[in-house]
């Protein structure tokens, strides 16, 4: 699927940038092909910019920010939060034309990220109960570019055929080969899901993370897909330790995406180091981000293959394009970028 030609994908809120990462200066990100800059303002809330001075069409992100402004470190033309061209240093502000400004794009905070959405969006940010909840942290883990597809790793998300062959170093059991069938629940902007399944839990690390003893654990795993590319996979573990994970696809371009991932947990610092946590999940990420990357990024939607062709334990990922695609047809696009699934 080439994201960058979907104009309803346009519609839905990201997480882009790490809140923190703005006190420096402006930042550069490119969303859905779609080049923008991202700065603080006067008021300390983010904003998001198209990256370019309507002026000689310079990149803003290559100037500063001054007075909760961006100036353009060209001829330090200056814009305001909403795009708005407040200081030409060669003439005066009296006659800065009315349509000196470049496009602003929706933006917004929330879980300690910055959020671009470039159209109006469908569908607010997800909320996710855990946050700021007594006796909940959360830990921030993964803010890294992949070479792949966000579809690619959603959809991977919610495989669990794989977990016995991707993951048969961390927590994949390999005579697991035929998994439990999970339980879907088609949401009107997603789908949840339900399964629980034997893991390995084979070293100390993985018992002090998962809370449980024993070379094997129980985990009960409740999913929801948030479209697009938005997944959050509550797991919880015997002993009553609940460990959630946010996992955001952002998309970059037709190709590639940036990973946003925190967890949550309920537990502290002093009982699991959140480093501890962060390698956990990192070994089990480094395995999926392996195979991901090898993978076609533009195949399209095709949800018309042979029915014998798909296995069982496809079914999400047939959920989620069928749903995909009523959205391109309700908005008058048809999904037919790139090669089918059939051929790939």
């Amino acid at each position: 699927m080439l994201v960058t030609q979907q104009k309803s994908l346009r519609h839905f809120w990201y997480p882009v940038i790490p809140l923190e990462r703005l006190t420096g200066g402006p930042k550069p990100f490119t969303l859905l092909g779609e080049k923008i800059v991202l700065f603080l303002g006067a008021d300390g809330a983010p904003a998001a910019l198209r990256d370019r001075c309507c002026h000689r069409t310079a990149q803003l992100s290559l100037g500063w920010c001054e007075n909760g402004n961006i100036v353009c470190g060209y001829h330090g033309w200056t814009y305001d939060q909403t795009g708005r061209c407040v200081r030409i240093p060669q003439q005066d502000e009296s006659t800065i034309p009315t349509n000196a400004r470049t496009r602003a794009f929706h933006c917004a905070t929330r879980y300690g990220y910055v959020w671009v959405a470039l159209e109006d969006p469908y569908t607010p940010i997800p909320e996710f109960e855990q946050a700021g909840q007594e006796g909940v942290r959360q830990i921030d883990q993964f803010y890294e570019r992949w070479e792949c597809a966000g579809l690619r790793l959603m959809e991977n998300s919610f495989d669990m055929s794989h977990i016995a062959f991707v993951h048969r170093e961390t927590f994949g059991l390999r005579e697991q080969e035929k998994p439990p069938l999970m339980k879907i629940t088609p949401l009107e902007w997603g789908l949840e899901t339900l399964v629980e399944t034997p893991v390995k839990n084979h070293d100390e690390n993985a018992r002090t993370v998962t809370g449980s003893e024993g070379a094997e654990t129980v985990r009960t795993m409740r999913g929801t897909w948030y479209m697009p590319f938005i997944r959050r996979l509550a797991i919880s573990y015997p002993g009553g330790l609940k460990h959630d994970i946010i996992t955001c696809a952002t998309p970059i371009d037709d190709a590639s995406i940036m990973v946003v991932q925190w967890c949550y947990r309920n537990d502290t610092e002093q009982q699991v180091a959140a480093a501890e946590v962060i390698a956990f999940d990192r070994a089990v990420t480094l395995e999926d981000k392996r195979i991901l990357e090898s993978t076609e990024s533009d195949a399209c939607i095709d949800t018309s293959r042979r029915v014998e062709f798909h296995m069982d334990t496809d079914r999400p990922g047939l959920v989620m394009r069928q749903k995909l695609l009523e959205l391109f047809r309700r908005d008058g696009e048809e999904e037919m970028h790139g090669p089918s699934l059939a051929e790939v």
